[in-house]
């Protein structure tokens, strides 16, 4: 048997808990949550402290902590205490990129639907929007908010009531049920750690600590290409900067294989390559790629 180490929590600092919780207890279902300010003012943001707890009446829980290294709270929180309303969006591995993307800290006011390049589609009882995308959405009214505590790492349990559900037909079986193969859920584990319900963990690097310019900013071209997915433009979109032209040439001269493809002139065939490079986490050498006909 192997060395057990024991501690109490009081003995660590915040962070360190939360690694250990986080690597510990998973996978965690996510709550994809959207909500509006008072203003109407759309916001999208994911949490991994959430689940379903009552069936009659329907409730889902999920639970926006304060943040760790400042105290303050996340606007989805503001927005629950005001509005009292919630659409909670399944998170599928068609779009866990773009919900990766989502989570960026985005300033008050943005529209994070925009910049992860999913799609709002209206709710029929409530004020937030859904993401058409997500398998199935919850449309919830909040009967209460209970604060955990005050410092930072403390989380808000939303208490989230069902009023209507939205399911793609395409996820259900022969009988109406959902397919747990078709509906390809995705969980929240440790680190960069995710679960694919279907097939095993995988890794989602971390939004940049700075703001990811956004898949609203990525050039129409390359958002309406026949070879890139959300997933693709949710990593593209999750890039500080574009390269410059003189570190694109640099990247190009130094492979003959790329410089022959490039004379091709097929954005197909580049845009094959530069998938290539997504699928190995390289977000940086596909924009390289991409940016030759730009």
């Amino acid at each position: 048997m192997s060395e057990v180490i024991s501690i109490l929590p009081s003995d660590l600092p915040t962070p360190k808990l939360h690694g250990y919780l986080l690597g510990a207890v998973g996978p965690r279902p996510i709550a994809f949550a959207s909500t509006v300010d008072k203003e109407g003012a759309p916001n999208l943001s994911p949490f991994s402290f959430f689940n379903v707890f009552s069936a009659n009446p329907p409730v889902l829980i999920f639970s926006p902590a304060r943040r760790v290294r400042n105290n303050t709270t996340k606007h989805t929180l503001e927005n629950v205490l005001e509005t009292k309303e919630v659409v909670i969006n399944v998170v599928n591995y068609d779009i866990v990129q773009q919900m990766s993307l989502a989570s960026t800290e985005y300033a008050q006011g943005e529209n994070e639907f925009v910049k992860s390049g999913l799609t709002m589609l209206k709710a029929d009882l409530v004020a937030p929007f859904r993401v058409a995308e997500s398998p199935v959405q919850f449309e919830c009214k909040v009967t209460k908010v209970e604060a955990l505590g005050k410092e930072g790492g403390a989380g808000n349990l939303v208490f989230s009531e069902v009023l209507k559900i939205h399911i793609h037909r395409d996820i259900l079986d022969k009988n109406g049920a959902i397919d747990q193969h078709k509906i390809d859920q995705v969980a929240r584990m440790g680190g960069n750690w995710y679960s694919r319900a279907n097939m095993g963990m995988f890794e989602v690097p971390k939004p940049l600590s700075t703001l990811g310019m956004g898949v609203d900013q990525i050039p129409m071209e390359i958002r309406n290409s026949k070879v890139l997915n959300g997933n693709d433009l949710g990593q593209l979109g999750n890039v500080e900067r574009l390269p410059s032209q003189k570190e694109v040439e640099a990247f190009i001269d130094k492979d003959a294989s790329l410089r022959a493809l490039i004379s091709a002139d097929d954005p197909i065939l580049l845009h094959s390559k530069a998938k290539e490079y997504l699928n190995n986490n390289d977000a940086d050498s596909a924009w390289k790629i991409l940016m030759v006909n730009l």
